[in-house]
């Protein structure tokens, strides 16, 4: 009985490594052609990549002065709240009497 098991075991595993083998060689073409040639759409892909991160390179160093600069302008803006809450309730104060 352990024999015949044995044997079944290794015949199913051989089966899973054929199945698996099977699956590999029927998928290799589309993914020789996904990658593996200069046209191919991976190819393709990694050079807009390339491109897109040599014209944003520049962006880091830039983004310290421009949040700086937006910092000031939130100071600014919450004056500009401040005194427009001020003025608002005068105008009410204003419009009761």
């Amino acid at each position: 009985m352990t024999t015949l098991l044995t044997s079944l075991t290794a015949l199913a595993a051989l089966l899973f490594l054929a199945v698996v083998a099977v699956a590999l060689v029927r998928i290799s073409g589309l993914l020789e052609e996904i990658g593996g040639t200069g046209s191919s759409y991976l190819a393709k892909l990694r050079l807009g990549l390339r491109a897109i991160d040599r014209e944003t390179s520049h962006l880091p160093a830039a983004a310290v002065p421009v949040n700086k600069g937006l910092a000031d302008v939130a100071a600014g803006l919450t004056a500009v709240d401040a005194t427009l809450g001020d003025l608002h309730e005068a105008l009410s104060r204003q419009e009761d009497r």
